[in-house]
């Protein structure tokens, strides 16, 4: 089991540092903090998402199946994704973006796994670390993404 978490964590640091290097090439906007979209609420328009963040969270997962993508809630949601190489096991991922800040607390993401057994797919633990290490890979290209903003 331990192997396999192993394993896991080297899949989506992997894809971390993939998203780090395609923040080399992006742009965005001017406004550091801009929302990437809007709502409507009592006659006023109130931000939804930081667009860093959303961008970020795209980039960080875009390996796996995108099952639902959100912005005015906020919610980037994944199909079960198997690693061609560990048949027996799949992860699901939810991103929860909360603020319109680019902080480390508007930021949350949850993982789920399971694995194969004679009765089907049952749910079983996840290492507590693999969703901090998500987290912090999508932190760490939402930086580099607006940094490039403020560069161009």
């Amino acid at each position: 089991m331990r192997k396999q978490s192993h394993r896991l964590m080297k899949i989506f640091g992997l894809a971390g540092a993939a998203a780090a290097l395609a923040a080399c090439a992006s742009s965005g906007p001017s406004d550091r903090n801009a929302p990437l979209a809007t709502t409507e609420k009592s006659g006023t328009m109130v931000a939804s998402v930081n667009r860093y963040l959303w961008r970020a969270s795209l980039d960080t997962i875009d390996f796996m199946p995108m099952a639902n993508a959100d912005p005015v809630a906020g919610l980037i949601q994944t199909e079960w994704y198997g690693n061609p190489n560990l048949p027996q096991e799949r992860f699901k991922t939810n991103v929860y973006i909360l603020d319109t800040a680019l902080r480390a607390d508007a930021l949350r993401v949850s993982v789920f796994r399971q694995v194969m057994t004679e009765q089907g797919w049952i749910d079983a633990p996840t290492n507590p670390a693999t969703a901090a290490e998500i987290e912090n890979a999508i932190l760490t290209r939402a930086r580099e993404l607006r940094l490039n903003s403020l560069d161009g």
